[in-house]
């Protein structure tokens, strides 16, 4: 990994929207965080003003977590347990013989104990607090800064440290029926965190460069066009999952096989539940056509021998509409807006890119766009 450094720098959102990461506009790559953010289910009304001006996702991401942060606060914030260690007068939770005996504090009257204390500084508030601080210096209204730098000091207040818990994850916790409603809240702060991107413009933080940004630009990409179509497609005649593992149609197989043979998943795929038909998109990051062998430009080959395995291993003889599902390979336009088309033994497969670079709406418009055409012409029903 490439280990230059980046710099973040200090300014109000606006001016960082306008600046470039990977060639596409940052507004538009805030427009593919929160395509790919949980906090996009939560937004029912601000969606279509929000992606109409995605300039504006820093200040939405700040109110909504700012109300979500006021609530918890009139509640009380979420309680969790912390292990201590502390020479008491009496004995709470376990004893550390060793550690008594060496230091004779029974002379003293006094026992070491390690004991678990109820606290609200838990790595879940922590997390928040840091959230609050990092949207207190990208948002673009001074009294909505001013009201995350508040609320951090009200957290402070009550106990809980400064800084971002080290290698915390909002995604592997457990939420229980009184602690639920922090669901929306660590959702606006995973956002938070996300919309502070990195780009090559003078600033005073620094941060590793992932490689040319590619590598996270691809997977951002990926469950940007997950959420995308997640959210807007009519739930009640569309099925959305990504990363779902396909199965090998294994006739026999050897003892060590299981432990070498590669896993199949897609990135994502769309079902029609009235019809049983099924699109599998896998989504790449980079031009969609290469230097070929005897011509100027050709289709990675790799590519589609990937998306025609997809297909080809998942026919069923009594399935009829596994013999036909439908691919697609979706790119953003790099060099030129590609779309084309080709059935391979039964199974079309769609060679396209959607523009980045173009304003929201439009690419919104250019996703929703491309799915009529794979299942049967039909109107896509999306909300």
């Amino acid at each position: 990994m490439d280990t230059a450094s980046l710099d973040l720098p200090d300014t109000n959102h606006t001016a960082l929207s306008q600046q470039l990461l990977g060639g596409i506009p940052v507004r538009n790559i805030w427009l593919l965080v929160l395509y790919a953010s949980d906090m996009f289910r939560h937004l029912g009304s601000d969606k279509s003003k929000l992606t109409e001006n995605p300039e504006d996702i820093a200040d939405l991401v700040a109110e909504v977590l700012c109300y979500q942060v006021e609530r918890r606060l009139i509640r009380n914030l979420s309680f969790g347990y912390t292990q201590e260690t502390a020479i008491l007068g009496q004995v709470r939770g376990r004893i550390n013989s060793l550690y008594t005996e060496s230091h004779r504090l029974l002379e003293k009257g006094k026992v070491s104990c390690t004991f678990e204390r109820l606290t609200t500084n838990t790595p879940r508030n922590r997390y928040v607090r840091a959230a609050l601080e990092q949207l207190a210096k990208i948002t673009s209204q001074k009294q909505l800064s001013k009201r995350c730098r508040s609320l951090a000091f009200s957290m402070d207040r009550l106990g809980v440290a400064q800084g971002k818990p080290t290698g915390y994850s909002s995604k592997s916790e457990r939420l229980g029926r009184s602690d639920f409603e922090d669901q929306k809240m660590l959702s606006a702060a995973d956002l938070a965190f996300d919309l502070m991107l990195p780009t090559q413009v003078s600033g005073d933080r620094h941060i590793l460069r992932p490689e040319t940004d590619i590598r996270w630009l691809r997977k951002l990409f990926e469950k940007a066009i997950a959420g995308f179509y997640a959210i807007r497609l009519n739930r009640s005649k569309f099925r959305v999952s990504s990363g779902e593992q396909l199965l090998w149609q294994i006739d026999t197989k050897s003892n060590g096989i299981d432990a070498i043979l590669p896993i199949m998943k897609t990135d994502i795929s769309i079902e029609n539940k009235e019809t049983g038909e099924r699109l599998v998109i896998d989504t790449k990051f980079n031009s969609i056509t290469t230097k070929g062998w005897f011509r100027e430009e050709s289709l990675r080959s790799g590519y589609l021998y990937q998306i025609y395995t997809y297909l080809r291993s998942q026919e069923l003889p009594g399935k009829k509409n596994s013999l036909t599902t439908s691919g697609m390979l979706l790119h953003p336009t790099i060099d030129k807006t590609v779309s084309e088309r080709v059935s391979i033994q039964g199974h079309p497969i769609h060679f396209c890119t959607v523009n980045l670079d173009e304003t929201a709406t439009n690419i919104g418009d250019q996703l929703l766009n491309l799915l009529p055409l794979e299942f049967g012409g039909q109107k896509h029903g999306h909300i």
